[in-house]
């Protein structure tokens, strides 16, 4: 799928027809939508006879293959833990809630070397289909140093016919090296009349989960889906009870809540609670210089008054140290500590702020 805020980028892949390099490195925020577009230039490549606005045409046999998940030229490099989450999903949609329990070990959010080993291996037989064969590697940034210099000996070497998308969110985890055999593409967010456009056709997705993931149309729309408005609502009245309250009961209740079948069932963890705390700060900081609030629109005015009891340092050390605590979140700490310390630091900030 092509979504409007990624037209003009499409069109000008598809004016490249023969000359498309044998690597492509599609970076920006997450949740524009830089996977599908990946998807639907790896359906181009691989059709037989794409349509006149350039997307695969839906019916020749390689289109069937790779809708049914079947391709043989197709290959897609992603983490275990995603793979795991989309299988899930269907498994979810197919059987209810009455679906047997898998393994419980955590499944790598790392792109490992043995899966680039795989690939290499593949791409070592002639295609089936034709000489053109297609990788997808998504998240590129998810692969660590072993695996990254694995992948940069296809991208030197590339066998014939093969195309490489690498698609990344954080293009300056990549080694040089392999940024420097890709050919970039950059993608933006949204500028206002997209993202109103966009909110009409999908049915007016929340202003406030929109805001709070920086304009990103499909960040937004996977938050919705996965009860994101009653998430936000709840972390915007819990923060309420500070100052004033007890950052150490706060904890314990936000440990609770992470930990609840609710939040487990919608993928709701430490990292995202995190990364909330930061934005919340980012827009105290943000007032407290004269700017508006970017994250938190519809709370303005109650941050606002809140923002003139603290300082800019002090909200600048909360961000930092936050993503210092973010860091180590999915280590196996004690999540109670780990809450307890961003609260208290949190607390401290807004008590102890001058001017």
């Amino acid at each position: 799928m092509i979504h409007p805020w990624m037209q003009a980028e499409w069109a000008r892949l598809v004016a490249l027809g023969g000359r498309l390099p044998h690597a492509l490195l599609f970076i920006g925020p997450g949740g524009l939508g830089k996977r599908d577009l990946a998807e639907a230039l790896a359906a181009r490549l691989l059709c037989d006879a794409p349509r006149a606005d350039g997307n695969a045409c839906g019916q020749c046999e390689p289109c069937q293959w790779r809708v049914s998940g079947n391709h043989p030229d197709f290959y897609r490099v992603i983490p275990a833990a995603d793979a795991e989450k989309a299988e899930s999903a269907e498994k979810s949609e197919g059987a209810g809630e009455g679906g047997e329990g898998g393994s419980t070990k955590a499944k790598s959010a790392q792109i490992v070397i043995e899966q680039i080993r795989d690939l290499q291996s593949a791409l070592a037989v002639t295609g089936h289909h034709s000489a053109r064969r297609v990788a997808i590697i998504d998240p590129a940034e998810a692969m660590n140093v072993f695996t990254a210099n694995a992948l940069l000996k296809l991208l030197e070497e590339p066998p014939e016919g093969c195309t490489f998308l690498l698609v990344s969110s954080a293009p300056r985890r990549l080694l040089p090296t392999i940024r420097s055999r890709c050919q970039q593409w950059a993608f933006s967010r949204p500028d206002a009349v997209q993202l109103a456009q966009w909110q009409a056709q999908a049915g007016g997705t929340a202003g406030d989960l929109l805001a709070l993931v920086g304009g990103m149309p499909l960040a937004a729309e996977r938050l919705e889906e996965a009860g994101g408005a009653a998430l936000f609502e709840r972390f915007v009245r819990d923060l309420a009870q500070l100052p004033g309250g007890d950052p150490l009961r706060l904890a314990g209740q936000w440990e609770t809540w992470l930990k609840s079948k609710e939040a487990i069932a919608v993928g709701f963890g430490i990292v995202q609670l995190i990364d909330w705390m930061q934005r919340w700060v980012a827009d105290l900081a943000s007032l407290r210089l004269g700017g508006r609030v970017r994250f938190f629109p519809a709370q303005e005015d109650a941050m606002a008054a809140l923002s003139r009891r603290v300082s800019v340092a002090a909200m600048t050390n909360c961000y930092n140290e936050f993503a210092q605590i973010r860091r180590v979140s999915q280590h196996p700490l004690n999540m109670r500590l780990v809450l307890e310390d961003m609260l208290l630091r949190y607390a401290r900030a807004l008590t102890g702020a001058k001017g």
